[in-house]
């Protein structure tokens, strides 16, 4: 072969390389990508008034929290762009590895973790804090709809167990941290998966009376933790003990009623001003858009959570293969859910479980494991009119 014949070749196959780049970004979600990154600076700005106050009077510099949740903000967005550049499919191939990787990385917390306040969820780097369980619901989503997609037609009984079994490891794993909402994430995310991946009716209903009995059964047995079960029975009786067991949501509920209509403004807001409420950057930064946004920045907010939910739904019905779609249902729960819950929480809806809101909440692990399962569904869109 002559030296010019090979530099057309090369030159053939580097414009071939920029075409396939070009048709997949004309095919990017700008609405997705814009939704997540307004909800992220929103979180910033919100991160920032719920604890500068704070860190002022422990003599520590106002803008701690606000500049690690920058940069946990411009990672997550690297971490979106490299998922989404991933031809998805290789995630099939790595789906059993990722969940492995996921599965080892509960269990190491039990021997090299770092505890607090009676729970031990994190790996302690230096200055920083990596929560495994976080990445918990990307990597199970990966691996159910590696599992299902494997398999063609309804999932068989024992399928179906196969199924359940894949899911109870890193299900048992976190609760056993404990972090029982967490768990809870994972076992809503393999519901939506295994209605998705037409599992049969009768399975379904009978996973669920099985549910229900292991529930009662571990509230008869005592095996949940006492502030666990004072949270679930404290949630039933809202108005009492608002010094103790309800005082986080007593508290929380004050904020956002405060709020009214319009909100007292960003930087005001006497129960985020004074630190009246714990976790408030974390748990209940809810709290602190209702009190300085009121009922039109929250609902404008909750607006935004579901244009996002909408255009995860869009790619699962778009996608052209069921791993994709399988893909795009658990992220879609996985979002769903945490928002539900989390602001739920916020407003006396839903008990007291613990779970982030969606890039709004102050955290590193929460953040990436957002903007990857992001880049995840950007992914499976984005190669929808493309051949393998």
């Amino acid at each position: 072969m002559t030296a010019v014949s090979y530099g057309r070749e090369v030159a053939l196959s580097s414009r071939r390389e920029r075409r396939s780049l070009l048709a997949l970004l004309r095919h990017v979600d700008l609405v997705l990508v814009g939704s997540a990154l307004a909800l992220a600076l929103l979180g910033i700005v919100l991160v920032y008034t719920a604890t500068r106050d704070a860190l002022v009077q422990q003599g520590l510099s106002s803008h701690y929290y606000l500049e690690r949740q920058a940069l946990w903000v411009v990672v997550g967005i690297v971490v979106m762009v490299v998922v989404a550049s991933i031809d998805y499919h290789k995630f099939r191939n790595w789906g059993y590895g990722i969940y492995g990787l996921v599965v080892l990385g509960l269990a190491g917390v039990f021997v090299v973790g770092k505890s607090a306040l009676g729970a031990q969820r994190w790996y302690g780097l230096g200055p920083l804090q990596l929560q495994p369980s976080e990445f918990a619901a990307l990597g199970l989503i990966v691996a159910l709809a590696t599992y299902c997609s494997r398999r063609r037609g309804v999932l068989s009984l024992r399928e179906t167990a196969g199924l359940l079994a894949l899911a109870a490891v890193p299900m048992l794993l976190v609760y056993k941290q404990p972090d029982l909402g967490t768990a809870i994430v994972l076992g809503v995310t393999l519901a939506a998966v295994m209605l998705a991946a037409e599992v049969r009716l009768r399975h379904l209903l009978l996973l669920a009376v099985l549910v229900a009995v292991a529930f009662v059964a571990a509230l008869e047995l005592h095996l949940l933790h006492s502030y666990q079960l004072s949270r679930l029975t404290s949630f039933l009786h809202q108005n009492q003990d608002i010094q103790g067991a309800n005082y986080e949501l007593y508290t929380t509920k004050l904020a956002i009623s405060a709020g009214g209509l319009k909100g007292v403004g960003l930087g005001h807001g006497l129960a985020t001003d004074l630190s009246l409420i714990p976790n408030q950057s974390t748990d209940f930064i809810f709290s602190a858009l209702g009190e300085q946004l009121g009922f039109i920045g929250s609902a404008a907010v909750i607006g935004l959570f579901g244009l996002l939910a909408f255009r995860i739904l869009r790619a699962a019905q778009t996608a052209r293969d069921s791993f994709g779609r399988l893909l795009c249902v658990g992220a879609l729960a996985f979002f769903a859910f945490s928002v539900f819950e989390n602001i739920g929480m916020n407003i006396g809806l839903m008990p007291i479980t613990g779970i982030p809101l969606p890039f709004l909440s102050y955290g590193g692990s929460a953040t990436f494991a957002f903007f990857a399962t992001i880049g995840l569904v950007l992914n499976v869109e984005m190669r929808r009119v493309t051949r393998r």
